[in-house]
């Protein structure tokens, strides 16, 4: 029974035990939710701000705000952005082509002392069909002497510039030291004479009943026959000076057309007259291409 009664009173103990332990476990867990939870750390680059109102405040309605919506979204700055500068165009100034030379120069071969023309291609036949050189020039109008009026016309096909062909033929017609007329060149109404360039296959028609073999020029009655090839080159006579020969064989033709015949050489090293037949020879004479060279 002792033992009995000694078991009776220690059960009260150990539930007093227990209960003291259920206790302070229970007082434990209490001041552990009373204590604050710890405020997050502001993030890096944040600005201060006042602190946030106790729980249960109530907040005024003036401090309700609404950020602008531009405000809301944090733009990043604009980083400048440099403006090109404008270089000009480099300016290139275009190089004037040179101008062309006179067809006396283009070569720029010396005979005689003088520029020759320039050597052209000429064919054996052309068209056959002459060209009058239109327009007119007059005689020289500080000159006595008669007025011969004379056409100027060459063959279609030729290489050779009509105007130019004119012109050369009215400066050597009225030279000083020529026949002594005043010669008038027209393209229409009587003439005297006609001044033809002409292909050597047109040269042998027109100048039949001659044999001029595509190589000589003659005066036919009304046309002083000039071959082509002839004021193109020359004779081997005037030693590669064509622009002589050119007005040698002018005045030896146009002097046809005003009634002179053919004459010889007066002797060796003497200047050959106007109508001996240079073009085949000079027969020991020196050439001259003038009827008064002296004048």
């Amino acid at each position: 029974m002792p033992g009995n009664i000694d078991n009776q009173l220690r059960r009260p103990r150990s539930w007093l035990l227990v209960f003291g332990c259920l206790s302070m476990l229970l007082a434990g867990g209490s001041a552990v939710a009373a204590l604050p939870l710890p405020e997050p750390a502001p993030s890096p680059g944040a600005l201060p701000g006042p602190p946030p109102p106790p729980p249960g405040t109530p907040v005024p309605p003036a401090a309700v705000t609404t950020p602008p919506a531009a405000s809301r979204t944090a733009l990043p700055a604009a980083t400048p952005i440099a403006t090109p500068t404008a270089t000009p165009p480099a300016v290139v100034t275009p190089t004037p082509p040179p101008e062309p030379a006179p067809e006396a120069q283009r070569t720029r071969l010396l005979a005689n002392g003088r520029l020759q023309p320039e050597k052209v291609r000429v064919p054996r036949a052309a068209s056959g069909r002459y060209a009058v050189v239109p327009g007119g020039a007059a005689p020289p109008s500080r000159r006595k002497g008669k007025v011969v009026r004379y056409v100027v016309e060459v063959e279609r096909g030729l290489p050779f510039d009509p105007q130019e062909f004119a012109d050369e033929v009215h400066r050597i017609l009225n030279d000083p030291r020529g026949w002594g007329f005043r010669f008038k060149r027209v393209s229409r109404g009587p003439a005297k004479l006609r001044v033809s360039l002409s292909s050597p296959a047109l040269t042998d028609r027109r100048c039949l009943p001659l044999r001029t073999q595509g190589t000589l020029s003659c005066w036919n009655g009304r046309q002083a026959v000039i071959n082509a090839v002839r004021w193109n080159r020359g004779v081997p006579g005037y030693r590669g000076d064509v622009a002589s020969y050119r007005e040698y064989v002018v005045n030896h033709e146009v002097g046809h057309g005003l009634g002179h015949g053919h004459v010889p050489c007066p002797g060796p090293g003497r200047r050959a007259p106007v109508m001996l037949q240079q073009t085949k020879s000079l027969y020991g004479c020196r050439p001259n291409a003038w009827p008064f060279p002296k004048r």
